[in-house]
């Protein structure tokens, strides 16, 4: 497909002609004619400095950025198993040479450079290694002051970490024997440069601290920086890191610094300076001890002279108080000793008899006005009492008299008082006809007062209450 050629802009708002709209491309075709031009371009290799840097990105890990330098910027893509086996971190204002190619976007027709390849440029990437590891162990932990071990002022025994073959081991026995021959010192050999330089030091710092010295010195002389990298390796620091023993580095020369350096509890410029700081001068020691041992003779003069004074004042209040406490004492015996009951014993008895007898008549006096008075309110409750009795009963009492009069008017024993009676056959049912009876049937009749025990002796049936008639032969009961 070959790119239209660019139209002049009409001047007024004017409809495309048939011909125009047949030579316009849609937005997939333009996107399209580009993204085949952009690929036939090469690989290309772009120096520049990393500005806004995004990534890893946390569900895909690819990274995203700008590159630029002093005039112009474009945007780069730096997938995710490129940026895995970079070694190094990528930040903002890191100045970097990239490999890669450009590439569309077909979705938003954006143009960005897809990195297959980088490097660090303008510093060593060495030191940039050295500097991201350093950040790595920063952020865990490792450097931080609190973490550090505290070190003995006076370290008795040392064990050096080192190599036994150079003037190192020299010049740290040399020390310690003019500044302060009690040190004792041992050394663990080790090799401190080139290939398996780190795994025989972690070896010599186990070693160094199976013997549990006060302190363990890894010192080495100077050198280049790559001479030094073994002290930048990473298993290395953290064998530092994690020694039971406090350790004291002195390595390289006054501006070398390296990453064992950051870890360690004590960081030395030279080797020199590392046995210095754990053998103070035999003279000064002596002259710390002079210093202290006045300072003790004072400290115990001053504390005897405050101890005496604090006895003399508990010996002053102690006289004060037994002096209050015997005047006291003094005082309590004389007033027993001036009360009567000491002058004349049966004194208590006749006072307590006397308010006996008084208590005793006033009591004789008040029993009969008391009793009055109880009675006299005992009464009164008794009176209170029936009133409210009987006017509590006179509506229950009406209505029991009411009920016994209804009663008794409708009592059967009423109806026989005028002159009839109860027949029950000998089963005890009511005889109520003659139909029930039966010839020498035996009956109990009850009257108004008494009753009788009959037998039937004739049965005769009648059409109603009058023509009924009953002979019945009756004995008394």
């Amino acid at each position: 497909m070959s790119r239209p050629k660019k139209q002049e802009a009409p001047e007024g708002p004017q409809e495309a002609s048939q011909g125009e709209l047949s030579e316009a491309l849609s937005v997939s075709e333009a996107v399209a004619l580009v993204k085949g031009q952009v690929d036939k371009l090469p690989e290309l290799v772009v120096i520049g400095e990393v500005t806004g840097f995004r990534g890893p990105n946390a569900r895909s890990g690819h990274c995203y950025f700008q590159i630029k330098d002093a005039s112009a910027a474009m945007d780069v893509t730096v997938w995710r198993w490129v940026y895995q086996k970079l070694g190094f971190e990528l930040r903002d204002g890191l100045k970097v040479q990239m490999s890669g190619t450009f590439e569309v976007y077909d979705r938003r027709g954006s143009l960005s450079f897809h990195a297959t390849g980088i490097k660090v440029a303008g510093e060593g990437l060495l030191r940039q290694q050295v500097a991201e590891l350093a950040r790595k162990l920063e952020r865990e932990g490792l450097m931080d002051a609190t973490r550090k071990r505290a070190i003995p002022r006076f370290c008795e025994r040392v064990c050096v970490v080192t190599s036994l073959s150079g003037s190192v081991i020299d010049d740290v026995k040399r020390t310690l024997a003019r500044r302060n021959p009690l040190v004792r010192l041992q050394a663990a050999g080790c090799t401190v440069q080139g290939e398996g330089a780190a795994s025989s030091i972690i070896a010599a710092l186990r070693i160094a601290a199976a013997v549990h010295p006060d302190a363990i010195l890894l010192v080495r002389g100077g050198g280049s920086f790559e001479d030094l990298m073994t002290f930048n390796d990473e298993r290395l620091a953290r064998a530092v890191a994690a020694c039971p023993v406090p350790v004291i580095t002195g390595i390289g020369h006054e501006p070398d610094t390296c990453i064992c350096d950051m870890v360690a509890d004590r960081r030395c410029s030279t080797p020199t300076a590392a046995a210095e700081s754990v053998a103070p001068a035999i003279d000064e020691v002596e002259s710390l001890m002079n210093e202290r041992q006045q300072r003790l003779n004072q400290a115990m003069s001053a504390l005897l002279a405050s101890y005496e004074a604090q006895a003399e004042t508990l010996r002053s209040s102690a006289v004060r108080s037994i002096s209050f406490i015997i005047a006291r004492h003094r005082q309590e015996l004389g007033s027993l000793a001036a009360h009567r009951c000491l002058h004349d014993p049966m004194l208590i008895v006749r006072d307590r008899r006397a308010s006996l007898e008084l208590t005793a008549e006033r009591l004789h006096g008040a029993m009969p006005r008391m009793i009055a008075a109880q009675r006299q309110a005992t009464d009164s409750v008794t009176h209170r009492l029936r009133t409210v009795g009987e006017g509590l009963l006179r509506p229950y009492c009406q209505g029991v008299a009411h009920a016994a009069s209804t009663l008794d008017a409708l009592s059967p024993l009423r109806v026989l008082a005028r002159g009839y009676a109860i027949v029950r056959d000998e089963a005890g049912h009511i005889v109520s006809s003659s139909r029930q009876l039966l010839v020498n049937e035996e009956l109990d009749m009850r009257f108004g007062n008494g009753s009788a025990r009959a037998r039937v002796v004739r049965v005769e049936q009648g059409q109603g209450p009058s023509n009924s008639k009953t002979s019945v032969g009756a004995s008394e009961g």
